[in-house]
């Protein structure tokens, strides 16, 4: 196979990729979703119309690899029967990831590109730091496949929405008054704490009551949580009536339904309710809580799949890991709305080293180019046609479509249509370019 496979793709600029698709049950189902449609371009596959098509995964992680297509051919299928994937290619022909980033990840991607179609809520969760990341893997290598940490972003196609990261101290005090049930949950002496602190306290005396508060209501017993689960619905079904639910208590009682009687459900008053509009980005450091919950988004996120669930899923849960693990950090996420690199260019860059993502929308009729930089990227074409150059080479990209670019290699991008499209790649502030 070695000469086949160097022969046809050792000189290529641009590789085809075919994608992996996830099933999980919250994505959205059959045309509905994104990624159905996208996935069904890619792989030259149909579109069954009850499934759930939750996940597009492009990169090297064996959960979801990609596999090498036949380049300059439309929806190509794999070569042979080898269906070689991207990092068994990469480790045969590790100059493509430029130096730096071999030197400092070895022959891998050190990134896993993704796009998410969510119908509802992923579970409340975590992804571990690495040091946690490889003890979790050491003890429990069946849950927690790869010993690496699991920074993200995720980047709205449509309105976005999220839980992520603790509300404010004063919030904080907010939920207490209003929601008995919690208190109720926690006990009063919890509660009481919460609501007699302030911030001259300290900040990590208010981590430490907080911890001490998020680890009691997660942890509260099935029985005790059913009832007070099921109070609470009654209570703001019957509040309903008479005044308007504040947008958190809508999205509890959307929650339940899709989560009946599941601890999740009430934990979500502690957390910020972020709706993010299409171009909107947001990053989650190691160890930080969060949920999505609706609409289409680009992801990106260091190369691994470790997850610590608690609350909104019917998988296993780790309610003690993953309460002991949070940072505690309390306030409104940034948001990152995008760095114009050029009219159609715009890039989003989180404190992470292991990627960065662009997004371009290129009008009919215009030009763009993405120069050159030391290190690997992944395209993938979201809508419309256009033509990718390389100095060697001109590849016809359309809807579904999904490219691994080497490193050091300019690409221009001309269209007849409109061209949207997304790159992953290593963060420039890694190379020292922004």
């Amino acid at each position: 196979m070695d000469a086949e496979f160097n022969h046809r793709y050792h000189h290529a600029p641009l590789l085809r990729l075919r994608g992996s698709v996830q099933n999980y049950n919250w994505g959205k189902a059959g045309t509905d979703s994104h990624v159905a449609r996208l996935f069904a371009f890619n792989s030259a596959s149909k579109i069954e119309l009850d499934k759930p098509y939750a996940e597009l995964w492009m990169g090297t992680h064996e959960s979801g690899p990609s596999f090498l297509l036949e380049s300059g051919v439309e929806n190509g299928a794999p070569i042979g029967s080898q269906c070689i994937t991207l990092k068994e290619w990469i480790a045969k022909n590790p100059n493509v990831l430029g130096d730096k980033v071999f030197d400092k990840w070895g022959s891998d991607l050190p990134f896993l590109f993704k796009v998410l179609s969510v119908a509802k809520a992923l579970s409340i969760q975590a992804h571990p730091d690495k040091e946690l990341a490889k003890m979790l893997h050491k003890l429990q290598p069946d849950v927690y496949k790869d010993d690496n940490h699991k920074p993200e972003m995720a980047l709205a196609i449509t309105e976005f929405e999220v839980l992520c990261g603790f509300i404010c101290l004063k919030e904080l005090k907010v939920v207490l008054h209003n929601i008995p049930e919690i208190v109720e949950l926690v006990g009063s002496t919890d509660a009481n704490q919460v609501l007699h602190m302030n911030e001259q306290d300290g900040e990590e005396k208010v981590k430490s009551v907080l911890r001490s508060i998020f680890t009691l209501l997660m942890s509260a017993s099935k029985e005790m949580t059913t009832k007070v689960i099921s109070k609470l619905k009654n209570r703001l079904h019957m509040e309903s009536q008479v005044r308007q639910l504040t947008d958190k208590e809508q999205l509890v009682l959307q929650l339940e339904k899709q989560y009946p009687a599941d601890i999740g459900v009430i934990s979500a008053f502690f957390f910020n309710y972020v709706k993010l509009n299409p171009g909107e980005a947001l990053y989650l450091g190691a160890n930080e809580p969060h949920a999505y919950l609706y609409g289409d988004c680009i992801e990106c996120m260091a190369t691994s799949d470790n997850v610590v669930r608690a609350g909104l899923t019917p998988k296993h849960r780790d309610v003690q890991t993953l309460c002991s693990m949070l940072t505690y950090k309390q306030g409104f996420p940034e948001i990152l709305k995008g760095l114009p690199l050029s009219p159609y260019i715009k890039r989003y860059l989180p404190p992470f080293d292991e990627f960065e993502v662009d997004s371009c929308v290129l009008p009919r009729g215009a030009s763009t180019m993405f120069p050159a930089v030391p290190g690997p990227s992944i395209f993938v074409i979201t809508a419309g046609e256009g033509k990718m150059h390389t100095g060697s080479s001109k590849e016809l990209v359309t809807e579904g479509d999904v490219l691994f670019a080497p490193a050091n290699i300019e690409i221009s991008i001309t269209t007849a249509s409109e061209l949207h499209l997304y790159r992953a790649g290593v963060n420039s502030r890694f190379f020292k370019i922004l």
